[in-house]
């Protein structure tokens, strides 16, 4: 073969290959744009519920009823000492439950009615006490007062 028949080879392989290239840019090249989604509205309703758990698990009841049973059975002796343990008992139980609804695990619903018509539904709340009726900025899905 003669040296301008490889040449003119090596330059079709060449424009070839060229075309299975692309010019697509790198992942890190295209973050998106931080968009920041805001709706305005006013707080139709505040609901409590607890994250994760549909209903109560009582857990902290029966705890609090037995510590209290405890503490009482320390108090008198003879029908004294059974009313203390009875009184412990529920007096602990009622602190119990109280404690375990008072669980960082407790979160608030918002309903918010948009001023477009629609109402959506948030877990998020910014800085500051919300009440039914309050103008709210919902930003990011996160509801502010306005």
């Amino acid at each position: 073969m003669k040296l301008p028949a490889i040449a003119l080879a090596l330059t079709a392989a060449a424009g070839m290959l060229g075309g299975c290239a692309s010019d697509a840019p790198f992942a890190w090249n295209d973050r998106p744009a931080n968009v920041e989604r805001i709706e305005t509205g006013v707080v139709e309703r505040i609901e409590l519920f607890r994250d994760g758990e549909a209903s109560p698990t009582g857990l902290g009841a029966v705890l609090g009823g037995v510590a209290g049973g405890v503490i009482g059975h320390q108090i008198g002796g003879g029908v004294g000492n059974v009313a203390a343990t009875i009184l412990g008992a529920v007096g602990g139980a009622v602190v119990g439950n109280n404690i375990q609804h008072a669980n960082s695990g407790d979160r608030y619903r918002i309903t918010v009615r948009l001023d477009g018509g629609g109402s959506l539904q948030e877990t998020e709340v910014g800085k500051g006490e919300l009440r039914v009726g309050d103008r709210v900025r919902v930003v990011n899905n996160r509801v502010y007062r306005a």
